[in-house]
């Protein structure tokens, strides 16, 4: 059965930054508002599980610009001034918002906030995303639709020759019922998130989805937006996190939390050698384990009970197998140093610049579609409260788009013949998937395929993260030839369908990354982008690399910096 909707605004993506742009539209605007979220936005997106910290925030003694020069220099350089500054100019605005929407912040005695750091502040946050689910659904003007997988949107072209189309809607089906959506809106924000599950993740088999990033987050965002003319930048900027081994639950609650310090197996301190970046962090411990002084670990066996104690009650918040790994060996940090290593890459604008070209409003050149949150580029470190930002920047920003459009441009918009045309291609896509008999491939054996592949030949755990021209040459030869296979899966279901467009999207998403990692020809970000044919960072790399979809060919673009002080727009 096909379900039609229409509505003013579609939000695809329930997680943080889509539930806060909803609560925010419905408190300045009566625009309907519709959010389509593959599961349930009750327990979806990367805030699933909660969080201990929120970890960016203007400290008292500090202004937006002290963020946006941490962030700046994290990111070597490459990063958009005018995104991180409008982004950090209301952390704290969001922050108060959220303690007004009932999240529970730590205070000391004097009532000031508990900090964690320069930059962040300590919270209990266990419930955080039912807090934003709610705050979402109390509004009488958003619909939220539970388990709706969004693949492609609906994208109306006016003919001219720069126009890329402007996002109508977009088409999806209902994982459990097997419905399919055609949704009509006059404005699609973006906040589905990055991508996971591209690369053999550090715990295979059974476990594989035991992984630092949300593995449910598969580049669908990307890839649906890559697939309508949009345009991305820095996906060759991966993020690879530092965490406890085996559990993959977060070092940084260790490092800032207690101060403890990266020590090789030899008991030396070494993270002063490497330099004190994400990306350095990763490096060093890389680096030491290469040269035969690993396992490496966060030194915590001279921390205190009450550190001990505050380290359970942390982890409980956000990351319980590590809690639970503590007592079920019967020790715990303050007994044994916690062991780390690297996880696999990941594609998420929330941490590094990776994601959609974007300009101040948060808008795509695409016109009429944002992003927001891990699936904008160019703003790293946004975390969560930088995620919110940039939901209240997208809201306000979509208002007075809406503002500015008649209801009735939009009727002929809707009534497209080519739309309609390319709507119906879609829904007899999933047709297909239903009627194929079964195959020699499943989509497991080809999603192990693939992330064998990247693992491999495009800088996974195995080689250490680092990559060569030739070896991903390979990739980009291997990956093609996985492509095709697609249209030969079996869905003896809903769940089935789900899992073969997760396949679909990330190979696209695969595909553009080793695009940019061809492109970027240095090493400006140890193991994010670690280049072996070009080890050392060049000043003829000060730029963004970006990237469109041509002809279903990866078109590399090249941009020159946003000069600080600047502020960049789209000319449609």
């Amino acid at each position: 059965m096909v379900i039609k909707i229409a509505t003013d605004v579609l939000i695809i993506g329930g997680g943080t930054a889509g539930c806060f742009a909803a609560h925010i539209l419905g408190k300045i605007s009566d625009y309907k508002v519709f959010i389509a979220e593959k599961a349930n936005i009750q327990r979806s997106g990367c805030l699933a599980a909660g969080v201990n910290a929120l970890n960016a925030y203007i400290t008292e003694g500090h202004e937006p610009q002290f963020y946006v020069d941490y962030a700046k220099k994290d990111a070597d350089g490459i990063v958009r001034d005018d995104l991180l500054l409008s982004m950090s100019k209301r952390l704290n605005h969001v922050t108060d918002i959220l303690e007004k929407l009932g999240l529970v912040i730590l205070k000391d005695q004097n009532g000031k906030y508990v900090t964690r750091g320069n930059r962040n502040i300590k919270i209990n946050g266990e419930n955080i995303k039912p807090i934003l689910a709610k705050a979402a659904r109390d509004n009488p003007n958003v619909t939220v639709q539970n388990h709706l997988n969004i693949t492609d949107l609906k994208i109306v072209s006016d003919g001219s020759e720069h126009q890329t189309g402007q996002a109508v809607g977009a088409v999806g089906f209902d994982v459990n019922s097997g419905d399919y959506f055609d949704i009509d809106a006059r404005v699609v924000l973006i906040a589905t998130g990055g991508a996971s599950g591209l690369y053999r993740p550090n715990n295979p088999g059974f476990s594989r989805h035991k992984m630092w990033y949300s593995p449910f987050n598969t580049g669908a965002g990307f890839a649906m937006g890559l697939r309508a003319g949009a345009e991305m930048t820095t996906f060759e900027m991966r993020f690879i996190a530092l965490r406890c081994k085996d559990t993959i639950a977060p070092t940084g609650t260790i490092a800032q939390g207690v101060g403890a310090k990266q020590v090789n197996s030899l008991g030396e301190i070494y993270e002063h050698l490497y330099g004190l970046t994400t990306s350095q962090r990763l490096y060093g411990t890389v680096s030491e384990n290469k040269a035969g002084r690993g396992p490496c670990y966060l030194k915590t066996d001279t921390i205190s009970e009450e550190q001990e104690s505050d380290l359970y009650k942390a982890y409980l918040n956000m990351a319980p197998s590590q809690t639970l790994k503590w007592l079920e060996k019967g020790t715990g940090p303050k007994q044994e140093n916690v062991e780390i290593e690297g996880t696999e890459p990941y594609i998420v604008g929330g941490h590094t610049a990776s994601g959609y070209w974007i300009d101040d409003h948060r808008a795509t050149t695409v016109k009429g579609l944002y992003a927001a949150g891990d699936v904008a580029g160019g703003c790293p470190q946004k975390y969560v409260t930088g995620a919110l930002a940039e939901a209240e920047i997208s809201a306000e920003s979509i208002v007075s788009f809406l503002k500015q459009q008649k209801q009735s441009e939009f009727s002929s918009l809707w009534n497209d013949e080519n739309l309609k045309a390319g709507t119906e291609k879609i829904l007899k896509e999933y047709e297909k998937f239903s009627a194929n008999e079964e195959g020699l491939f499943s989509v497991e054996s080809l999603e192990e395929a693939m992330q064998k592949i990247m693992d491999q030949y495009a800088g996974g755990i195995c080689t250490g993260y680092s990559f060569n021209s030739y070896g991903l040459s390979l990739a980009k030869q291997k990956i093609a030839t996985l492509e095709p296979l697609l249209g030969s899966l079996k869905a003896k279901d809903a769940d089935d369908l789900l899992h073969i467009y997760e396949l679909k999207e990330r190979l696209l998403v695969c595909r553009v990354l080793i695009a940019h990692l061809e492109a970027r020809h240095e090493t400006r970000w140890h193991c994010f982008a670690e280049n072996t044919d070009y080890p050392q960072k060049s000043k003829d790399w000060e730029c963004y690399v970006n990237s469109k979809l041509e002809n279903n060919e990866v078109k590399i673009i090249i941009r020159d910096l946003v000069k600080p002080g600047e502020v960049y727009e789209h000319t449609y």
